[in-house]
């Protein structure tokens, strides 16, 4: 840090197993990612260029190798993975994917139907071969699942590979784990929370309000995804207890010392 001051959370240190900030590049350019990471490098863990925009990207590779200089894993949007599998190419996939050198994946299942024993196989199909992060919940506001679902899905996709679970967002924060407001369901998560480990959960969280609940409920070293390039520095003021949300969150009633 830039100067010392005390009473300051721990965070995990990179390359972090958890309290992990994932970034969601939506087509920044080369620029752009360089003057971003020239502050943000060490809070980003892991960057999802989002939905389909790799396909459209120019300077696609230079772009991945930009990240992967400071040793930030780059992954594409689980759309994307979708959008391969409803024209039967997942072995085309798995060739894009080991063709880019990309050692994480995202499988989801968030704007087509895969049954779930057949979205498995592919968890254990691309483990073999890469880290995977598997996404629980649907972008379609309508389809509200019961926690049990959600928790039985997340510990199938764990027990088959994947590394980390996503917990459903979208990009705005208004569906899955969120109303359409973007007000937490807050029964739902804490009901995942007694039996899925909160270290394996990435709760997609782009907006502030859901970002300081988090950190409120789980602490500094909560994951946290979707979060916008312009937002790292910010989250990361937020984690420490150097955002008037969360300033008082770590710290005795006297001001003085660390709480938790």
């Amino acid at each position: 840090m830039n100067f010392k001051l005390n009473n300051i959370p721990d965070r995990t240190s990179k390359p972090r197993n958890y309290g992990l900030t994932m970034v969601m590049d939506k087509g920044m350019g080369l620029n752009g990612a360089r003057d971003f990471l020239s502050v943000a490098a060490p809070y980003v863990d892991i960057v999802k260029l989002g939905f389909g925009t790799s396909y459209v990207t120019n300077n696609l590779r230079e772009k991945i190798d930009i990240y992967r200089e400071l040793g930030i894993p780059v992954y594409f949007g689980g759309t994307l993975f979708e959008a391969f599998l409803v024209r039967n190419q997942f072995d085309d996939y798995l060739a894009m994917v080991k063709d880019y050198g990309l050692d994480h994946v995202e499988v989801s299942d968030g704007s087509i139907v895969i049954p779930h024993l057949e979205k498995l196989g592919y968890i254990e199909k691309l483990a073999k071969h890469v880290t995977v992060l598997s996404e629980v919940g649907s972008k379609d506001a309508t389809h509200i699942m019961p926690p049990y679902k959600w928790i039985e899905l997340m510990r199938a996709e764990l027990e088959a590979g994947s590394t980390y679970v996503i917990a459903e967002a979208r990009e705005a924060g208004n569906v899955g784990i969120y109303r359409t407001s973007g007000e937490v369901r807050e029964g739902l998560v804490q009901e995942i929370l007694t039996q899925i480990p909160y270290e394996k959960i990435i709760w997609e969280a782009p907006q502030k309000s859901q970002q300081v609940y988090f950190l409120e409920l789980l602490g500094a070293n909560v994951n946290l995804g979707n979060l916008a390039p312009s937002e790292v520095i910010p989250l990361e003021s937020t984690r420490l207890g150097l955002r008037g949300d969360t300033f008082n969150l770590f710290l005795d009633p006297s001001g003085q010392g660390l709480i938790k």
